[in-house]
C-alpha cells in the first residue's frame, strides 16, 4: 500500500504483443534519420487498425529532447521485450497532475503510445473532489488518512472520476492516442469498515479482462479506481491501493512515480539520489538522519510493495516530463529503487553454502569455459592463498580479490564475473563499492577487448595498457609503487581479470548508477578531497590591490563575513580617501597604495594575505615590492593572468578541484584561474583519458566580464538583442585551459546581454564506443564527490540560475549517435567561482582555514 502519493505518477512497466515492437523500431529509425539530416519521413502504419499518426511533431520533438541515442532506445527496448507476454506498464496518476499537468502527461502517455508500448492508466481525483464538496459547502472528513465517503459525497466522487476520466481520454486523443476509459468492473471491494468509513472498499480481486482486451484491440486503458461489491455497490477506494493491487497483479518489471522533485533528495547534501539497492542499504538508508517523515514513509512502502514483486521489478521516481528519460537512456532521469539482494563477503571455501552456485558462477570465466583452466584447479589456488571473495545471494556477480598475492602488498582483484542480470540490476556498482570499502588501494588486469572496459576505466584512478592487456589501479598513491606496478605488468607477469562475456542484454551494458549509501559511507572517489577543517585558530589581515572592480567588490562581501579573515588595507587610485562602503567590521578608508607604501608594510609585517585584484600586467611591480623584502612571510593571490603560464615553479595555479589541493596549501604565491578556464577545466578534465582529439568550447560571459572601463562588450545598449564574439583566437583563456588540461582546446568567447554569468558548450571528441552518457555522469560524479562548490546534473544547466551563486554546475552530458563525442554544459557566475569565490578558497587553504569558510555554500546550486 503507498500512501500519500496522490500528487505523483506511478508507472510500472509490463510486455505487450511483439506485433507492437515494429512501430517502435520503425519510429526511432525515423528519429534517428531526423537527428542526422535534419527531416523526416513519416512511417506508414503497419496494421490497419492503426489509425494514429507515427510522425506526431510533439511527440516527436519530445522523444528528440529525451533520448540520448538510436542505441540507447533499441537497447532499453530490447531488454523491455526481454520478458514474455507481461505488460508493459501501470501508470498511477495523481488527480493534481491532470489539474496542473495535463499536456505534459499527455505528451508523456502519447509518446510511449505512438513507439508502440502500452500502458495501463490509473487516475486519481482528490483535489478535484475537495474543491467541488468545498464548493457546495462540505467539509471533507477523514480518520487515519482516509476519506470518509457518504452518499452525498459519493456522489461527488463518481462524478470527479468521469470528468477526470474524460478530459484525460480527450487529451490524449487530440495527440493521436487511441484511448479507452474503464470506470469500472475492474476493482471488486468489500467494505473496508462500513460504520467507520461507510463507502470506502478494501479490494478483494481484480478483474483483468477489460484492460486486456483494450490493450489487444491497440487502445490505452484509462481506468478510475472505483470498485464494486458483488451487489454492485460502487466503493470509493484510495488510488495508491489501486495501483498497488494492479501491480501486484501484473508484475510489472518497473514502478516509476512522477515527483516535481524528479527523485529522492539527499537532505544533507541536497543532491539527488540516483540509485537505491533496498536489500543492500536499507536499514542503513533509514538511519540516515535526513531519511525522516514523509521521506522515510514513502521509502518503506516501496520496500513493503517491492516485497510482493518479482526481483526484476523497481521503482523509478522521476519529474512527469522525464518518463521516457528515464526509461530509454543510460543516464537515466530519478532515483532508482530496486530490491537487489544483500551482498555476501567470504574469506574461505567452506563459507559457500551451495558448491554447485560458485561453480556455475567460475563457468561464467572464458578461460574456464573454454577449458584452458578448470574449476577444481582454480579452487585449489584459492585454497591456498589469502583472499575475499564477494557476491550477491545467487551470485549473479562474484569478485574475488586475493591479497599479498606478490612483494607489492598491493590486492588484486582476481575475478569480475557478472551474469546478464548482475550487469542489468547494476550488481555490479553494488560488489565494486564493498570492495572499494574493504580496500583502499587495488589492481587488475583487463582484456583490451572487455565488453565493459569503460566501466572498469571509471573505476580506476589510473592505467596502463601493453599488447592487448590494460592494467588498472586506484588508491596508490606513491609513484615509486606505481612504477613498480607497472614494470611488473610490462615484464609479462600478469593474469587477466575476466568480466565475462555475459554481459547483458545491452549490447555495452555499462550503464551504471551509483548506489548512494554505498558511497557515503566507503573512502571518497575524489582523488583530491576538499579541506574542510583548517588548523589555524588565529585571525588573519588581508591587503586588497585593485578594490574598485566588480571582483574586489565581491570579495569584500565575502571576507566581511568570513569569521578568521579582516581587511587591513584597500587600494583604488579613483576611490582614494573614500570610505569603504558594504565593510562591517571596521572604519576603512581606501588608499592609493604606491611600491614604497607596500615596501613598509610589508617590512612591519602587517599582512599575511596581499590579494592583487589588477588588470593583467599591471601587478609586478607590486609583487617585486613585497618579495624585495627579507624574510618576508606574506602570502600573494594574484586574480589576474600574470602568472598562471609561471615556468619557475614559484607560483602554484590554483584551483582546487583539480590541483593538489596540499601544493596550494603550501604556496606562498598562487595565481587565481580565469573564470571561462575554471569552468572549462572542470567540465573537461574528467574525460581526459578519453579525449582523442581537439574540445571546442562556445562560451558566453555577461558583460561584467568585460569589467568597468566603458567599452562595447559592456554597453548595456551596444549589447541589447545582440551577443558579441571577440578574440577568436588564441584568447589567454585558450592557452591557460590547454596548458593545465595538457590537451589543446579550441575556445571561442562572446559577450551577452545580462550582467553577470558564464555558459560553455562544450563539444568533446571521445573514442568510438567507449562510454554512454551514464558512463560519463558517473564519472564525473566519483571525481567530484565532496566538493561543495560543483555540481553535477543530469540536465544541461542555464545560465540564469548561476547568478550570484557560488559553483560550477555540470550537466547535459549527450552522447551522439555513433557515439563518438558528448557535449557537456557548463556555467559559472564570472565574479563569483570564477575570481572572488576561488580566490577566497585559495586564502582559507594557504592560510589554514577551512576551505569553504566564509563562502555561504547555501547559495549554490544543487543537482
Amino acid at each position: 500500500m503507498i500512501k500519500g502519493w496522490g500528487n505523483y505518477v506511478k508507472v510500472a512497466k509490463v510486455s505487450r504483443a511483439s506485433h507492437h515492437i515494429r512501430a517502435l523500431t520503425t519510429t526511432v529509425t525515423a528519429v534517428a534519420s531526423w537527428k542526422s539530416s535534419g527531416t523526416v519521413t513519416a512511417p506508414s502504419p503497419i496494421y490497419t487498425y492503426s489509425s494514429r499518426s507515427y510522425s506526431t511533431r510533439s511527440t516527436v520533438v519530445q522523444l528528440l529532447n529525451n533520448i540520448g541515442s538510436k542505441r540507447e532506445v533499441e537497447q532499453y527496448l530490447k531488454y523491455f521485450t526481454s520478458v514474455s507476454q507481461q505488460q508493459f506498464a501501470v501508470i498511477k496518476v495523481g488527480g493534481a497532475i491532470i489539474t496542473q499537468q495535463l499536456p505534459e502527461l499527455a505528451s508523456c502517455l502519447a509518446f510511449l503510445y505512438h513507439v508502440g508500448l502500452y500502458p495501463i492508466v490509473l487516475h486519481g481525483t482528490g483535489p478535484q473532489i475537495n474543491e467541488l464538496l468545498e464548493n457546495e459547502g462540505i467539509e471533507p472528513e477523514y480518520i487515519d488518512g482516509i476519506r470518509i465517503t457518504n452518499p452525498e459525497t459519493m456522489k461527488v466522487v463518481r462524478s470527479c472520476f468521469l470528468e477526470q476520466n474524460l478530459r484525460l481520454v480527450t487529451a490524449l486523443e487530440k495527440t493521436g492516442v487511441r484511448a479507452r476509459p474503464i470506470t469500472a468492473g475492474v476493482f471488486n471491494a468489500d467494505y473496508l469498515d462500513k460504520d467507520k468509513y461507510q463507502l470506502v472498499g478494501k479490494i478483494t480481486s481484480v478483474n483483468k479482462s477489460a484492460i486486456e482486451a483494450s490493450i489487444e484491440a491497440g487502445y490505452l486503458p484509462i481506468l478510475t479506481s472505483l470498485a464494486e461489491t458483488s451487489s454492485g455497490q460502487l466503493l470509493n477506494i484510495n488510488a495508491d491501493v489501486a495501483a498497488g493491487e494492479l501491480a501486484r497483479e501484473f508484475e510489472p518489471l518497473k514502478i516509476v512515480y512522477l515527483n516535481e522533485k524528479g527523485g529522492i533528495i539527499n537532505g544533507e547534501t541536497g543532491e539527488k539520489i540516483s540509485a537505491i539497492n533496498l536489500d543492500e542499504e536499507y536499514e542503513d538508508l533509514l538511519k540516515q538522519s535526513w531519511v525522516k517523515y514523509g521521506t522515510k514513509l514513502k521509502i518503506k512502502e516501496i520496500h513493503d510493495l517491492l516485497q510482493h514483486l518479482p526481483r526484476s521489478s523497481s521503482v523509478a521516481i522521476i519529474d512527469v516530463n522525464d518518463l521516457q528519460k528515464e526509461l530509454f537512456t543510460d543516464s537515466g532521469a530519478g532515483t532508482l529503487i530496486r530490491r537487489g539482494y544483500k551482498l555476501i563477503s567470504r574469506n574461505s571455501l567452506s563459507e559457500f553454502g551451495n558448491p554447485d552456485l560458485l561453480r556455475s558462477a567460475l563457468l561464467r570465466d572464458p578461460e574456464i569455459k573454454s577449458g584452458k583452466l578448470s574449476v577444481a584447479s582454480y579452487l585449489k589456488l584459492l585454497e591456498n592463498s589469502s583472499f575475499k571473495s564477494y557476491g550477491d545471494e545467487p551470485l549473479e556477480v562474484l569478485a574475488v580479490v586475493v591479497e599479498n598475492e606478490d612483494d607489492l602488498s598491493i590486492p588484486k582483484l582476481d575475478k569480475f564475473l557478472s551474469s546478464k542480470n548482475g550487469w542489468l540490476n547494476n550488481v555490479t556498482d553494488n560488489i565494486f563499492n564493498a570492495i572499494k570499502k574493504d580496500y583502499t588501494s587495488l589492481y587488475w588486469i583487463v582484456n583490451e577487448n572487455d565488453p565493459n572496459l569503460s566501466w572498469y576505466f571509471s573505476k580506476s584512478d589510473g592505467s596502463f595498457a601493453k599488447n592487448g592487456e590494460i592494467l588498472f589501479w586506484y588508491g596508490i598513491k606513491d609513484t615509486d609503487t606505481t612504477s613498480k606496478l607497472i614494470k611488473k605488468f610490462d615484464s609479462g607477469s600478469k593474469s587477466s581479470l575476466s568480466s565475462s562475456e555475459e554481459s547483458g542484454v545491452f549490447s555495452s551494458p555499462t550503464q551504471k548508477r551509483g548506489f548512494h549509501t554505498r558511497r557515503a559511507l566507503h573512502t571518497t572517489t575524489n582523488p583530491n578531497p576538499p579541506v574542510d577543517v583548517g588548523t589555524n585558530p588565529n585571525k588573519s589581515k588581508i591587503a586588497l590591490i585593485g578594490a574598485r572592480g566588480y571582483t574586489g567588490q565581491n570579495l569584500i562581501q565575502l571576507i566581511d563575513n568570513h569569521p578568521s579573515l579582516e581587511l587591513a588595507y584597500v587600494s583604488s587610485r579613483e576611490l582614494d580617501g573614500q570610505k569603504l562602503a558594504g565593510y562591517n567590521k571596521d572604519n576603512i578608508v581606501y588608499s592609493n597604495l604606491q611600491v614604497e607604501d607596500i615596501k613598509r608594510i610589508e617590512e612591519n609585517q602587517e599582512i599575511d594575505m596581499w590579494v592583487m585584484a589588477l588588470p593583467n600586467g599591471v601587478c609586478k611591480p607590486f609583487v617585486d615590492a613585497i618579495e624585495s623584502i627579507p624574510n618576508s612571510k606574506s602570502k600573494i593571490i594574484d586574480l589576474s593572468a600574470d602568472y598562471r603560464f609561471d615556468t619557475t615553479g614559484d607560483w602554484v595555479y590554483g584551483l582546487p578541484e583539480l590541483v593538489n589541493r596540499q601544493d596550494i596549501i603550501n604556496a606562498k604565491k598562487i595565481s587565481n584561474p580565469g573564470c571561462y578556464a575554471t569552468a572549462g577545466q572542470v567540465a573537461i578534465s574528467p574525460l581526459v583519458p578519453y579525449i582523442t582529439s581537439t574540445p571546442s568550447i562556445f562560451g558566453v560571459s555577461g558583460y561584467s566580464g568585460a569589467g568597468t572601463k566603458p567599452s562595447p562588450k559592456n554597453d548595456v545598449n551596444y549589447l541589447s538583442n545582440n551577443l558579441i564574439p571577440y578574440s577568436l583566437t588564441d584568447h589567454i583563456h585558450e592557452k591557460e585551459m590547454s596548458k593545465q588540461l595538457g590537451i589543446q582546446v579550441a575556445f571561442v568567447p562572446h559577450v551577452a546581454q545580462w550582467f553577470q554569468g558564464i555558459t560553455h558548450t562544450i563539444s568533446i571528441p571521445i573514442q568510438p564506443k567507449a562510454l554512454t552518457s551514464r558512463d560519463i555522469r558517473n564519472i564525473y560524479q566519483e571525481r567530484y564527490q565532496g566538493e561543495k562548490l560543483i555540481t553535477i546534473s543530469g540536465e544541461a544547466p542555464v545560465v540564469k540560475d548561476i547568478s550570484g551563486k557560488h559553483g560550477v554546475v555540470v550537466g547535459g552530458f549527450a552522447v551522439n549517435s555513433k557515439e563518438d563525442r558528448v557535449v557537456v554544459v557548463a556555467t559559472i557566475d564570472n565574479l563569483l567561482k570564477g575570481a572572488a569565490t576561488q580566490c577566497l578558497q585559495n586564502i582559507n587553504l594557504t592560510l589554514g582555514y577551512g576551505e569553504y569558510d566564509g563562502i555561504p555554500t547555501d547559495v549554490v546550486i544543487r543537482g
